[in-house]
Formats: structure tokens, sequence, C-alpha cells
């Protein structure tokens, strides 16, 4: 992705938001504007992504499809616009109080980086209602859409060591935060439980005030080529769009990625999904939906609503059939989590 200076990045929030969901990125799973979609009516919904938007194969992805199912089944007009990599804490303010003005409500924020930005501008507009993924921001009109990313995170840790035959495994994280530390907790709780002298190398990509680590699939090649140097054989990245590059290492070594939020074997370029053990899917576009249809219903949910095992908001997928072998043993670890004979950490 192209970096934008500060300057360029507030200059560019106007024409951001304004462009529309039809001059947007599309993801695949687009189904806005199918014949078999519903009359628009009057609901006017904003999204504001984060770094990488539509077309990261990843987590914006997974929002927009929720956007888009509920565009199409419940005849909302929907606009968004993407975070740019490097831009200020104003730009991000700009966006959602610009969707707004536009008469967009409710608006949802995608990932934890809007966090001070909803809190802000949720107050200024109290009549509105706000939505952010991935992080607890207080206010009445604010729906908090939060996931157990830990105990997706064990089962495909489980699967990594299960399946590793040099007993080392790898993590790359987008960004060093708290978020993506569960991520990391998670896999490697996951991975020793199976097997507790597995090594787990792990690797950041950024740290804050920098997200590019969620857009630079340059750097996502380097760390896990690096680890699979080191005799990793899996690697589980949690780094949005750069885990393309995870991808595409894994395929080059002819050794195991795991994927994230989406089922990325599915979703990832063609050339690189057989490298693709499994991946710990996030149902963002459920609670993104689950959120819109409380909307329409006309009691908008507020306050923390907790995706976990036990709802189905997280879990692994099986595309490819690359883990049928021990699915049975994960899904007993999956049960034991849900009784709580399991706890699984998220630091």
């Amino acid at each position: 992705m192209r970096r934008l200076n500060k300057l360029t990045a507030v200059a560019a929030v106007t024409a951001l938001v304004f462009a529309g969901a039809g001059c947007s990125k599309k993801s695949a799973d687009d189904s806005a504007g199918s014949e078999d979609c519903v009359e628009k009516g009057d609901v006017k919904v904003g999204m504001a992504f984060d770094v990488g938007g539509r077309g990261d194969q990843s987590f914006n992805d997974s929002a927009a499809k929720g956007l888009d199912k509920a565009a199409c089944d419940l005849g909302f007009e929907v606009k968004d616009a993407e975070a740019q990599d490097g831009e200020p804490e104003s730009a991000r303010e700009e966006r959602l109080q610009q969707l707004v003005d536009a008469g967009y409500n409710p608006v949802i924020a995608v990932g934890f980086a809007y966090s001070a930005a909803v809190g802000k501008i949720a107050k200024a507009n109290p009549d509105v209602n706000f939505a952010i993924v991935d992080d607890a921001v207080e206010g009445d009109n604010i729906a908090n859409l939060v996931f157990a990313e830990e105990q997706g995170s064990f089962l495909v840790g489980a699967a990594a060591a299960l399946k590793s035959e040099t007993d080392n495994i790898g993590f790359v994280g987008g960004v060093e935060t708290e978020l993506i530390k569960k991520f990391e907790a998670g896999y490697e709780a996951g991975a020793k439980a199976v097997n507790p002298k597995i090594k787990v190398q792990s690797v950041y990509l950024t740290t804050p005030p920098d997200f590019s680590g969620f857009a630079d699939p340059a750097k996502g090649n380097t760390a896990a080529t690096g680890m699979f140097e080191k005799g990793a054989d899996v690697v589980y990245h949690a780094a949005g769009g750069s885990g393309g590059g995870v991808f595409q290492a894994a395929t080059d070594a002819k050794k195991w990625a795991i994927g994230v939020d989406s089922d990325q074997a599915k979703t990832a370029d063609e050339a690189v999904r057989g490298s693709i053990l499994t991946s710990m899917v996030k149902n963002i576009d459920v609670a993104v939906y689950d959120f819109l249809k409380s909307v329409d219903e006309g009691k908008a949910k507020t306050g923390p609503q907790v995706y976990d095992l036990k709802v189905d908001g997280v879990g692994y997928s099986t595309t490819g059939g690359n883990i049928d072998d021990i699915t049975k043993k994960l899904d007993e670890y999956k049960q034991q989590i849900i009784d709580g004979d399991i706890t699984v950490p998220s630091k």
C-alpha cells in the first residue's frame, strides 16, 4: 500500500468517505445490488475500515461481508471508507464525523485503532448508534463487538503442534498490541497443550503508532521466511493483509501457514491456497450482521457483545481437508474450553 504523510492522509479523508460503496474495492462476497436483495429503505449505514480496507482477504473483508449481507437482506444503503497507513488520529475522527454528517446512522468502526475516535465522536453525537469491532469503548450509544481470539487461536495452535514434524512453529503478528498478543498467547497455549516442549518463534512486524504491519505483505514474507529457515514448519499469522506474504513464504518453502479471521483457503490468492493448513475463523461478519439486525428491529445493541467458542464466534476452518485427521482431537479441546476445563490465557 502506498504510504501517506499526515497532511496527505487528512486531505484524503473527505474523498474517501464520500466515494461510497460503489467506488470501494469489492470483496468476493459482495452481494449488494443482487436481484435477490430487498428494496432499499431509509436506513443508511456507514462503515470505516482499518488499514487495508476491502480486499485484504481477512479482517476487513469479513466485516464487509456482514455489511453487504445486511444491505441485501435488510435494504440498507451503505457507504464505506478506509484508514490510510500513517494517518493521524484526527483523520479517523474526521472520517467518522463525515459519515455522521452525511446522515449515516449507525456507523461501524472496524478495528481497535478507532477506539479513541469512536469514544469522542459517539459522545458528540448521542443520537447516532455506533459499533466498534475488537475493542470495548464506553458509551450509551456504542456496541462493542469483541471476540475470544485466544480461544480460536488455541485450537489452531493445537493443530500446528499436531501437524509439525520439527517441533518448531511460528507466529507473525501484524502490530504489537494487546489484542494481537491474545492471538499469540492462545496459539502458544494450544501448541504446548499438545507438546509442552515445542518451540514457538514469534515476530511482530510493527509497533504502534505504526499500523502498516497489517498491510505489508513483503514484511510478512520476510518474517515467515526467517522462521522457516530457523526450522519452523508451520507459521500462523495475525497480520491482516500482510498475511499474503506469509502464505507466499510457506508456498515457496513447501511448509504450512495458518490463516486468520476468514477461511483464507477460500479467500487468499489461488496460487498460495494449497499451503494453508487451516485458519482461525473469527466471525466478524456475523457480529456486524447481528448488530445491524438489531438496528433494523429498532433495538440497537449497546455495550459488550462477546463472540466466543460457545456461540461459534471463533473457530477453525477445514477447507482443503488438511486437518481432517485431527479434527476429533481439536473438537475435544474445543469442548473442554467451552466446559471450563481449559482456561485459555489472553496474555
